[in-house]
């Protein structure tokens, strides 16, 4: 089936029209995105449709922190995969939850994703619970870097991984077999020398407090939860779903699979996100 007739076909579907209604009485949304959203634009998810690792799990905090063998194969992983996050463009579900930023129908758009690509499709007050790929900081000094800027030092230092060929794996890793004890040249900081890290919150780290006031702050202002291409697996996301229930504000989910919080959706709607929620903003906005 072409995008064109899935598009249609969720256009006529009575998904689509309980969605749709589901917005149009709840007209301030709090919309929480996941993986799926991203996978249209190239960059793999971390889970199945059960919900269940698609390879090892990520590194943790501790294992970064702790041991340079696994420095080494983090930074080895990231020097191959983050060409495809840092050349992916934006897809329709990201430019269509834009479109109804502008419609004035998000009351708040916050991200479990660290690609930035809501940013680039035009949405502009974005909550990303887990930091971003995109940045760098020390952890000795905080220096800023951007991840742009390291990846010509991670080259350089070890020619005999750049160009390697692996398959992509979730937010600018890859499915390559390097257990850190080979030699690998980890870049420190250019001020200090100290120790570099992704601005991004590790599984095993707590996301920034004041991340979640300011999610937990728009949720108290918003009407429901409208989640999108996320299984919920990790509790940095689903516990604002169980908070909107404790609050008696209803949710939502567009997601191919199980989420964790299927027990308590209002409305499911198992399809693409980008077919399903241009086809939704078309009808908000009187487009389609």
């Amino acid at each position: 089936m072409t995008e064109a007739t899935l598009s249609a076909a969720i256009r006529d579907s009575a998904s689509l029209d309980a969605l749709h209604a589901f917005v149009e009485r709840h007209p301030r949304l709090f919309v929480l995105t996941g993986a799926g959203i991203s996978t249209d634009s190239g960059i793999p998810g971390y889970r199945d449709e059960n919900g269940e690792w698609k390879r090892s799990p990520p590194i943790t905090l501790q294992e970064f922190l702790g041991s340079e063998q696994s420095r080494r194969r983090y930074w080895a992983r990231s020097l191959i995969g983050w060409p495809t996050v840092g050349l992916a463009q934006p897809n329709g579900a990201h430019r269509a939850l834009a479109r109804l930023e502008a419609a004035q129908r998000v009351q708040a758009l916050v991200t479990q994703n660290v690609d930035g690509l809501h940013q680039r499709a035009g949405s502009r007050d974005v909550i990303e619970l887990h930091g971003s790929i995109g940045h760098v900081h020390c952890l000795a000094c905080g220096a800023q870097y951007t991840r742009e800027s390291i990846q010509p030092m991670l080259e350089a230092r070890n020619p005999e991984l750049a160009g390697a060929n692996a398959e992509p794996a979730a937010d600018g890793d890859a499915h390559f077999d390097f257990d850190g004890a080979n030699a690998f040249d980890v870049p420190t900081c250019a001020v200090c020398g100290g120790m570099l890290k992704p601005s991004v919150v590790f599984f095993g780290e707590n996301v920034p407090r004041e991340r979640v006031a300011a999610a937990s702050g728009a949720l108290d202002a918003a009407d429901a939860v409208l989640v999108v291409g996320s299984s919920l697996m990790v509790y940095s996301g689903y516990r604002f779903c169980v908070w909107a229930q404790k609050l008696g504000k209803p949710v939502a989910a567009i997601n191919l699979g199980r989420t964790r919080a299927d027990p308590m959706l209002a409305l499911k709607v198992e399809a693409p996100c980008a077919a399903t929620l241009d086809a939704l903003v078309d009808r908000v906005t009187g487009a389609g």
